[in-house]
């Protein structure tokens, strides 16, 4: 279960601010976009994703954008931001991050990995040897699969709340903060996919 358990909880990609990442030593962060930074619905980033990318960037974080969508979604999203995305990326492999990690030339000591599935997003970066930060859904998929999918993330949040506690002050910025561990040990788009 450990490499299901991630490092820190926010409520919302906007509550990780470069002071809270500054203050965990993170120079590089590598994000999923659907129910992350925005729902399926939303074909593009939205002025909250641009000032809140924009201020990372003003801090020297580094951003990537990883996607187990289609190209055609990761491209839409990602065009204009500058930043590498990445699409078809089968998460939970590990070859997405390693070449996330590539592109903005980043160490695993230094990245975090922002999602909001425990068996994809959180477990990829654990298996990669970087912290995860968890979120919940923005707005979830009503499926069968995607319930069964979120019943089953229950025990582990349960267990990672047990370990971490109800909430710390993630700093000057104020957003509320489950965790506190240390870690675990460019282009508008990519030329390919993620096997």
């Amino acid at each position: 279960m450990k490499k299901l358990l991630p490092d820190y909880e926010f409520g919302s990609y906007a509550d990780v601010t470069p002071a809270f990442l500054g203050s965990i030593g993170c120079r590089f962060l590598i994000a999923d976009i659907d129910n992350t930074l925005a729902p399926y619905e939303q074909p593009l980033p939205d002025e909250g994703n641009l000032a809140w990318l924009g201020s990372l960037s003003g801090a020297g974080i580094s951003v990537a954008l990883v996607s187990n969508n289609g190209r055609e979604r990761v491209e839409l999203f990602s065009r204009g931001l500058g930043i590498p995305a990445f699409w078809d990326c089968r998460k939970p492999s590990r070859r997405f991050i390693r070449t996330a990690m590539e592109a903005l030339g980043a160490d695993p000591a230094s990245t975090v990995y922002l999602g909001d599935q425990i068996f994809t997003d959180v477990y990829a970066a654990k298996r990669s040897g970087i912290r995860a930060i968890k979120l919940p859904p923005i707005r979830d998929k009503k499926t069968l699969f995607f319930r069964i999918k979120r019943l089953l993330e229950r025990p582990v949040m349960r267990r990672y709340r047990r370990l971490h506690g109800a909430g710390i002050p993630g700093g000057t910025d104020g957003p509320e903060v489950t965790g506190g561990r240390e870690g675990s040990g460019g282009a508008d788009s990519r030329d390919g996919k993620c096997d």
